[in-house]
């Protein structure tokens, strides 16, 4: 469970990530 919601909380990391990097 502790994994489950630190991937979900890692991916929307990247995932913000990415979309700043195509924003600039």
């Amino acid at each position: 469970m502790f994994y489950k919601d630190f991937i979900m909380m890692f991916f929307s990391s990247i995932l913000l990530v990415i979309c700043v990097l195509i924003g600039v």
